[in-house]
């Protein structure tokens, strides 16, 4: 049998979701929430530490979300408008986030398993520390990409568009990037691991040659 070439696509789950919600108006810090369509999120939301399964959040348009070390098991996320959502240190597992536009997503530190980003609209996306396994982003527009010292596996972009990626530290295995189009890569000569198409690596050549300290002129 012939052997397989390329990156290991990541294996993704949709979020297990009851037929039937109770809802809840809002969000609290440490609120355990299953079966829950969240609605009414305004203003500056703390939800620090708490631990939802199994729930939606929907068309929500708040200037900030803090999920920081919460726990996060099959949520669908959709249409979510927020200045500033806080994820670090947090778990999220079979998590779908559907359309919207995220100023910045800092998931810092954060442990994702089974992760659909689609359709998002995000200025700062940070995984810096973050152990990734198991994502899709497609048809996203991300401003800066910060995956410093994060652990990404099976990780794949789709129709997706980023200004800047910044991987000083990346440690990847089955990182997909052809379906990301970026205009520059900060630390091109840390994404050993990462797949990318034969057109860009073209265009980022003068990346490339700048992290090994080659002078290009015309």
């Amino acid at each position: 049998m012939a052997r397989v070439r390329g990156p290991l696509p990541p294996r993704v789950s949709a979020p297990d979701l009851p037929r039937e919600f109770e809802t809840a108006h809002g969000l609290g810090p440490r609120a355990v929430l299953l079966g829950t369509r969240v609605v009414s999120l305004e203003g500056h939301v703390d939800a620090a530490h708490s631990t939802i399964s199994e729930s939606v959040i929907a068309e929500a348009s708040v200037d900030s979300l803090d999920l920081t070390g919460a726990t996060l098991v099959d949520v669908a996320i959709s249409s979510l408008r927020v200045t500033e959502l806080l994820a670090r240190d947090g778990r999220w597992r079979n998590i779908a986030v559907d359309g919207g536009r995220i100023g910045t997503l800092d998931l810092s530190g954060a442990e994702l398993d089974s992760v659909e980003l689609r359709g998002v609209r995000i200025d700062y996306l940070s995984l810096r520390g973050a152990s990734v396994r198991d994502v899709l982003i497609a048809d996203c527009v991300i401003g800066t990409l910060d995956l410093p010292l994060a652990t990404l596996s099976r990780v794949r972009f789709e129709d997706s568009r980023a200004d800047e990626v910044d991987s000083d530290g990346l440690r990847a295995e089955h990182v997909d990037l052809r379906g990301l189009e970026a205009i520059s890569y900060g630390r091109p000569d840390s994404l050993r691991g990462v797949t990318l198409s034969h057109r860009q690596v073209e265009l980022a050549a003068a990346d490339f040659a700048r992290a090994l300290g080659i002078d290009v002129q015309d």
